[in-house]
């Protein structure tokens, strides 16, 4: 058995920070999990859905990967109206995707404990933008907590269900990349029964929000935040640690990094340190005696300046006369290598003890000096190692074949997944890209605006996702470009997670499969052709009968994800090798695709053996035929 799934408490255990999420709403007895997986979250859902069949059939909750997160929120929302305590996960831009349903759910409310993970992202690890999702509360109403590591995320997780049905509202719970990704020793108490299934209560007055009924509901609202700021007033995560004039206001897992800097500035007896958990509504009342308190504060928040305004706002409101500062107005780093430049706060990347102690010292006056740093004098420079994809992958072959017909000049807009790696040199197909969808619709605005030749790329877990409906649109009004669906039978870069487009059998799921050349066909494309990319000349000529249609046409680049495929379709690994009497050194195998399984030794290609899983392309480039498969010995 799992741990995670252990019934009884007293113990502590080793958790990621995202398994220790996935342990707190264990242990309250969720029912009822949805979600679209995006990093940092991935693991919570990734988790929750290999565990849910080991779970008793007594206990056993129900999870899904939905579509999309929009979708995810509305399937959770059906759920705790039905009254069961339900989950949903995913990453920051995500919540963008489910605004819609998460601006009107606050209205709505829910009957059981329902609990929305938002994992937000600084310093971009693994995606396109870096906002700060601490507003979304602020703008939809909705109580926010934010833990500081993995203990605190799996508490405060049991929390919010029991929070969320106290007042009859979602609440959200607010992670960053190195809360999700941190271990720390855990605390476990039995885990929770579970209410599987429930009864739906008819009350259009409360759930049928026409304009008549939501003037009332915004009131409820309102009222709402009234309570749980009650609550953050004595919540036990709103914390002050030490004692001393100097103050400092801090949340999230920059608290942990306070806490660190004050005991090796030597100043627990000078720095008071209040520890926000319970983000939003604000205590203020408990924030207005701490400020009273002391002579000076620093604010340590990561992103946005959302702790340092709101305390300037209650300061100036409650006419408390104390020095508040946080960010550096104007000041940011010149790049994003330039992270730990200390000396100030900047609204741009995330923290580290290092920036936070040095940042502490200089605003308060305090005497430290940094530990020598470790000479590397003499140490050769480590070689870069760029994003890559893998070797085999089909998508190489499928950029390859789009270049050799549609060449340079045309427009490339590309989508969020694996693929996006196709903007490195040298397969340089990614010319624009905003969001999940966008490169379906922004291709119809560029070839409308421009004329110019449009092949557009995306993924199939992301046209489920918010492809189609620009698909849609492009039929409807006869735009004109090619969309390549790059298909490789699963959630590739989140970690191989189902999507509506898999077949599921050979993962032991029931889910049903819906292909894609007929669910296209059926939204009035004319031209829709499925090709496997490393039958090179095929895919060819397949491509550019596509692109000479008038018109919107598709081509399905339809070719298993190699790693995703050792686990479902394993085969046996063919290995090629270069024929050195016949290399002449064109070395367009490496210019045109760039398989990290190839190297350049004395001006002619060659392949690692370790790496190479037979997919031939390079052979099938090869202009010399030097690229041949290893015999088998004996």
């Amino acid at each position: 058995m799992d741990v995670l799934l252990t019934p009884s408490g007293g113990k502590e255990h080793l958790l990621l920070g995202n398994e220790a999420i996935v342990r707190g709403a264990l242990e309250a007895g969720m029912a009822f999990a949805t979600c679209y997986p995006g990093t940092p979250s991935s693991e919570v859902p990734d988790t929750l859905y290999r565990l849910r069949k080991q779970f008793p059939n007594k206990v056993k909750y129900y999870f899904e990967y939905s579509t999309n997160e929009k979708v995810a929120l509305e399937c959770a929302a059906g759920a705790a109206a039905s009254g069961v305590r339900t989950l949903c996960t995913m990453k920051h831009v995500g919540v963008n995707v489910a605004a819609d349903p998460l601006m009107t759910l606050a209205y709505v409310g829910v009957n059981a404990g329902m609990v929305i993970l938002t994992a937000d992202d600084p310093s971009l690890f693994s995606s396109q933008n870096e906002q700060d999702n601490r507003y979304y509360a602020r703008l939809s109403g909705l109580p926010m907590l934010e833990p500081c590591g993995p203990a605190e995320a799996k508490e405060m997780t049991s929390y919010c269900f029991e929070l969320s049905e106290e007042l009859g509202s979602p609440v959200m719970i607010r992670t960053t990349t190195r809360v999700n990704h941190a271990r720390e020793a855990v605390p476990f108490v039995k885990l929770g029964k579970v209410k599987q299934t429930s009864k739906f209560k008819k009350n259009p007055m409360q759930y049928v929000t026409v304009p008549a009924v939501s003037r009332n509901l915004h009131l409820r609202l309102l009222n709402i935040y009234n309570q749980a700021q009650a609550i953050s007033e004595q919540s036990p995560y709103n914390q002050i640690v030490g004692k001393g004039k100097l103050g400092i206001i801090t949340s999230g897992v920059a608290a942990n990094y306070v806490m660190d800097a004050v005991g090796d500035l030597g100043a627990k007896s000078k720095i008071k340190v209040f520890k926000l958990g319970f983000t939003y509504p604000l205590p203020e009342k408990k924030i207005a005696r701490f400020l009273k308190s002391v002579d000076k504060v620093l604010i340590v928040e990561e992103l946005e300046p959302i702790l340092e305004e709101a305390v300037k706002a209650l300061a100036q409101e409650k006419g408390i006369s104390v020095e508040i500062v946080g960010k550096v107005a104007g000041k940011v780093p010149a790049k994003s290598v330039d992270i730990e430049a200390p000396g100030f706060f900047s609204r741009a990347f995330e923290y580290n003890p290092r920036l936070v102690r040095e940042v502490i010292a200089k605003t308060f006056g305090l005497k430290f000096t940094e530990p020598a740093e470790i000479s590397l004098a003499g140490m050769p420079t480590p070689p870069g190692r760029p994003p890559n994809l893998c070797p085999g992958c089909p998508h190489r072959a499928t950029y390859f074949a789009v270049k050799e017909v549609a060449g340079d000049e045309a427009i490339y807009p590309t989508d969020i997944g694996c693929y996006t790696l196709g903007v490195l040199p040298p397969i340089k197909a990614a010319d624009f890209l905003i969001c999940m969808g966008s490169s379906v619709s922004s291709s119809g605005g560029i070839s409308r605006a421009t004329g110019q030749k449009v092949v557009s790329f995306i993924g199939d877990s992301t046209f489920f996702h918010s492809g189609i409906t620009g698909l849609v649109n492009a039929v409807h009004n006869n735009h004109n470009f090619t969309l390549v669906v790059l298909d490789n039978g699963t959630t590739a870069m989140t970690g191989h997670q189902p999507h509506p487009g898999v077949n599921t059998e050979a993962i032991g799921d029931a889910t049903t499969h819906i292909p894609l050349e007929p669910l296209i066909k059926g939204l009035g494309v004319q031209h829709v052709v499925t090709i496997k990319p490393f039958k090179v000349r095929a895919a060819k000529k397949a491509i550019e009968e596509a692109i000479a249609f008038e018109g919107v046409s598709v081509v399905i680049s339809q070719e298993l994800c190699p790693l995703f495929a050792r686990r479902v379709a394993p085969t046996t690994k063919r290995v090629f090798q270069v024929v050195e009497d016949k290399c002449k050194g064109h070395l367009d195998c490496i210019k045109k695709v760039a398989c990290p399984a190839m190297f350049v030794e004395n001006g002619q290609a060659r392949i690692n053996p370790l790496q190479c899983i037979g997919c031939a392309l390079c052979a099938q480039i090869c202009p010399e035929n030097a690229i041949l498969p290893v015999k088998a010995k004996g």
